[in-house]
């Protein structure tokens, strides 16, 4: 009889990482770099969340591709849309995005330019202050490559969920440096992220998913040419 209720017990007793891609089994620098990996090898994925940078709060909504990205920005109550093809940065807003200006509103002449504006794609030059703001906010490898590496020492913490897929977490200095969820099925995609010092969290997923980017009808198109205007 207790050679059975063993037998019942060892039974009892899951493995958490049966039947998983393996990635749970590893050292937490091994599973980082395997993540980072996967990440970099797949075309393109969405991106949403919360980034904050520069002492502002950025919220992302971000379809991301080598050849090109879209999506939408929140910042300081102003929310925008970013569309990327190829190294052309185009930027579409409402009115009030145009006139915004240190939390205030311009002149007549800025209201009527921007009424001129709304729902226009703008074309930002590269030049442009604006463009060096917003473009990393749509290139996937420098957006992936700077957020998926955790900071101070590595550790595991356990099996968790995200989106209904099995995860393994990883931490920096027991989360002070960021905590990363990385899938157990299929390929090691980061699937969550919460930044360092609470700069945000993001969260992964469409994996390998295509999807289209084209260049705006030129009717829908405003090119200023060298820099955008000041406001």
């Amino acid at each position: 009889m207790s050679v059975l209720a063993v037998a019942g017990l060892a039974g009892c007793s899951e493995d958490p990482d049966a039947g998983t891609n393996g990635v749970g089994k590893l050292p937490p620098e091994q599973i980082q770099s395997r993540t980072q990996r996967a990440a970099a090898s797949v075309a393109a994925v969405h991106l949403s969340g919360t980034v904050v940078a520069g002492g502002a709060t950025y919220k992302l909504d971000m379809r991301l591709k080598s050849g090109g990205s879209t999506g939408s920005v929140t910042a300081d109550g102003a929310s925008f849309q970013l569309l990327r093809v190829g190294e052309q940065l185009y930027l579409k807003a409402g009115a009030d995005f145009w006139t915004h200006e240190d939390g205030k509103d311009g002149d007549a002449s800025d209201t009527a330019a921007a009424d001129k504006l709304e729902g226009k794609y703008v074309k930002v030059p590269q030049g442009d202050p604006a463009y060096q703001r917003f473009s990393g906010f749509t290139d996937k490898n420098t957006l992936l490559g700077s957020l998926l590496t955790l900071h101070g020492a590595l550790a595991t913490d356990g099996h968790h969920e995200q989106g209904g897929v099995r995860t393994i977490r990883i931490t920096g200095d027991d989360g002070s440096g960021g905590t990363l969820d990385v899938s157990l099925e299929g390929q090691p995609y980061p699937l969550r992220l919460v930044r360092a010092g609470g700069a945000g969290t993001l969260v992964f997923s469409d994996w390998g998913k295509d999807f289209a980017v084209q260049k705006p009808p030129k009717g829908e198109t405003v090119d200023y040419g060298k820099q955008l205007p000041t406001s």
